[in-house]
């Protein structure tokens, strides 16, 4: 057999370091299983997932293995298929997810699961494209799972909160909190607070304020469900803001939180703290795409680079400058 031509990737070989320990390497281009497809990267986008998980994070979950390509998120075009591929060929503009215990975005090729590919219609960008799947399928997950919101606009009025709603997850939960029956009260940075209440948000407050800090809304209103897409807010901080029986869900859930969510269950508390832990499904990614393509969803893009300079991208991902989605391109 001949052996598969070289591609360009990004990739670390232990926990911690940062952008320094991020390795530019030559690999062989990957070959699709019987149930994958490869796609050739036109874009990828950063997620705080990707550092957390370098950092040590998420060990022992992830990674499965080093060397390890970091990244889930990706837009482009599909070269070559596996022999149980029904769905898609090659020349075919997609969307993909990528299995996080595997990753591979941060690359020239990537081997996807036909399970999490969908189309990629011309009127969405390949950068559009790859803001959507992991920060879109989040917020998504917390309001209609975790929260239980319609987003057809029936069901009762629930008050919600969102915290670091200038972040991707954040950009996402409050535009789609909108389309089902909410109020939104959002908290960001004074430079965002326009920029969310464009978005949808009811209410937008300084998070450096005292209000901000005490997450206090400023009608009065006790929420239902708060969408914590921000690190370091205690429980303490939480509990009085929340009515009867609300409950916060915890976008990156850590070991603390899981403790805290036993303590209030054997305490039979009526106020409740809410891990997510994402279920992916391709549906899902289809709604969001027909979502942007009719113009109800906007990704926004804060900065694009290149792969040669993905470090940069590593660095201010972890820094929590962007607004919106950072992307890369090979």
């Amino acid at each position: 057999m001949a052996a598969r031509k070289l591609m360009h990737a990004v990739q670390y070989n232990g926990y911690g370091g940062g952008p320094a320990e991020l390795q530019h390497v030559e690999i062989p281009i990957p070959i699709p299983q019987q149930d994958e497809v490869l796609i050739k990267v036109e874009a990828t986008s950063i997620n705080p997932f990707d550092w957390k998980v370098q950092k040590g994070m998420l060990w022992p979950l992830f990674p499965r293995k080093f060397p390890y390509i970091p990244g889930q998120d990706l837009a482009g075009e599909v070269v070559e298929v596996g022999s149980g591929i029904q769905n898609f060929k090659p020349n075919d503009k997609v969307i993909a997810m990528l299995d996080p215990f595997q990753g591979g975005e941060l690359a020239e090729y990537a081997v996807a699961k036909e399970s999490l590919v969908a189309k990629r219609p011309s009127e969405v960008s390949a950068h559009e494209g790859s803001g959507i799947p992991v920060a879109g399928l989040t917020a998504h997950h917390a309001l209609t799972q975790c929260a239980g919101i319609k987003l057809n606009g029936s069901g009762p009025k629930r008050n919600l909160l969102i915290t670091a709603a200038s972040d991707g997850v954040g950009l996402y939960a409050a535009q789609l909190s909108k389309l089902g029956n909410t109020h939104v009260t959002a908290t960001c940075g004074a430079r965002n607070i326009e920029f969310v209440r464009s978005l949808g948000a009811d209410e937008v407050i300084d998070y450096k304020t005292q209000d901000g800090a005490n997450l206090k809304s400023p009608s009065g209103k006790k929420y239902d469900a708060v969408i914590n897409c921000a690190s370091c807010i205690a429980w303490s901080t939480f509990e009085p803001n929340l009515s009867d029986y609300g409950k916060v869900i915890e976008v990156t859930p850590r070991p603390s939180t899981m403790i805290r969510v036993a303590l209030k269950k054997l305490t039979l508390s009526r106020k409740q703290l809410v891990p997510l832990f994402l279920d992916a499904k391709v549906e899902n990614i289809e709604y969001l795409v027909r979502l942007v393509n009719q113009g109800k969803l906007k990704v926004v893009i804060d900065s694009k680079y290149s792969l040669s300079k993905v470090e940069d991208a590593w660095a201010k991902s972890i820094e929590v400058h962007a607004t919106g989605k950072m992307t890369v391109e090979p």
